[in-house]
């Protein structure tokens, strides 16, 4: 060809390291974060004594979302998660709706691990630490720290003791009873439905290994393995927890309490250790989720459906900072203006949205089974719109608003 052609230079390619077990870890640490320690206080608010059935419906919900995503993910061994399923499957519009949806969506979690930290450090001001933690932790990722397999190992550890912790205290102070568990008489089937749409917020991490897939050897063999066997352990540990939270608080108290697992072993030895390992959990959470963020944002401004403004990264730290900025200033506006449980709500919505692109996107892949990805995108669409009207409305809003800031960004281009 012509002297004048610009040849294509070749992008490095992300090493792949992580074996199987390696998979199961990145899910776990991304399941077993703070969520644990928050959402049974909403959860139970809207569920009553239904609080496990309701448990049940997520993890099954959860579970065909993961069947998609191990399809989808081991068809598109590549970085990005539901934004290029949707995008290779459906169109662009549906890849942005979902990548907009992880967007909106993981920013309010960030909100919610933050005011978690908050409940946990300093109760009755939780805003202060919360806020204290978003700007710390914008400024770590704006230098480029993020977490690493070894730190993720480390903080799935200590998750796993300070539940192990919990549970053992509320055992030993004998406030459990039965009744608290059994006693149906305040539930409701809306409520139940309702609560499993928050219940959903602490499963939602399990995506993270699907987006793993340049970094994983075997992608086709290893993520449909990772995915089933870290939702699994999950689901076990969640049903543990949450049946002696309820059984030591009783739904009336869990559903008032911003920490239940500190208030489970409240005025014993244990309720220390409790409040530390759920402030390092949410650290560590917050931290792996605004990174996460900034580089999608990043992905979807270099493709064009963001603002192109907001691909820059930075010549030194090698960070999205532009992104990680922004997105810094949004969750600390979050955390100053909502609650818990508004946060957890409008997150799970969100992200349910980002899953039902998933489902749609699974349900057109040639040789897959066609049933349970279409049981996954009507479980989803189930959960998001039963969860409280504002998180809806909000929720529709927002993403409208991406679709319209979307198609101003391709009149200016064309």
């Amino acid at each position: 060809m012509g002297g004048c052609d610009n040849p294509i230079v070749a992008q490095p390619a992300l090493l792949r390291r992580l074996g199987t077990a390696d998979a199961v870890v990145v899910g776990l640490g991304a399941m077993l974060g703070a969520g644990v320690f928050a959402v049974f206080g909403p959860a139970a608010q809207a569920a009553d004594a239904g609080l496990l059935a309701a448990l049940g419906i997520a993890a099954v919900v959860a579970y065909l979302n993961a069947r998609s995503s191990a399809a989808l993910a081991a068809t598109y061994p590549e970085s990005g998660g539901s934004y290029v399923y949707g995008r290779r499957r459906l169109g662009p519009i549906w890849g942005f709706l979902a990548g907009w949806g992880f967007i909106i969506g993981k920013t309010a979690s960030c909100a919610a691990m933050a005011l978690t930290f908050g409940a946990y450090v300093w109760p009755d001001q939780s805003w202060l630490p919360a806020a204290v933690a978003v700007t710390a932790l914008t400024a770590v990722n704006f230098f480029g720290v993020t977490k690493t397999l070894a730190l993720t190992r480390v903080l799935v550890v200590l998750t796993l003791v300070a539940l192990t912790v919990a549970v053992v205290a509320a055992l030993a102070s004998g406030t459990t009873t039965a009744s608290n568990v059994t006693d149906w008489s305040g539930v409701s089937a809306l409520g139940v439905l309702q609560a499993a749409g928050l219940l959903f917020f602490a499963f939602a991490g399990y995506a993270r290994i699907a987006t793993l897939g340049e970094e994983v050897r075997d992608p086709q063999r290893t993520i449909p393995r990772a995915i089933p066997l870290a939702l699994g352990v999950v689901v076990v540990v969640y049903a543990v927890v949450g049946t002696v939270v309820l059984a030591a608080l009783g739904p009336d108290v869990l559903a008032g309490s911003a920490a239940p697992l500190a208030d489970a072993a409240a005025e014993t030895w244990a309720e220390v250790l409790v409040r530390i390992g759920a402030a390092v959990a949410s650290v560590g959470v917050l931290l792996s989720l605004m990174a996460g963020i900034g580089r999608t944002t990043l992905a979807m401004a270099r493709d064009g459906e963001l603002p192109r403004v907001l691909a820059a990264v930075h010549p030194r730290f090698r960070v999205p900072h532009r992104a990680e900025l922004l997105l810094g200033a949004v969750v600390l506006a979050v955390v100053l203006v909502f609650d818990l449980r508004g946060a957890i709500a409008f997150s799970s919505f969100a992200v349910l949205v980002y899953y039902g692109v998933a489902n749609a996107s699974a349900y057109t892949l040639p040789g897959h089974s066609r049933a349970p990805a279409a049981l996954g995108l009507l479980g989803c669409a189930v959960l998001a719109f039963t969860l409280p009207v504002a998180a809806v409305v909000t929720g529709c809003a927002l993403l409208a608003v991406g679709l319209l800031g979307r198609s101003v960004l391709a009149r200016r281009r064309t």
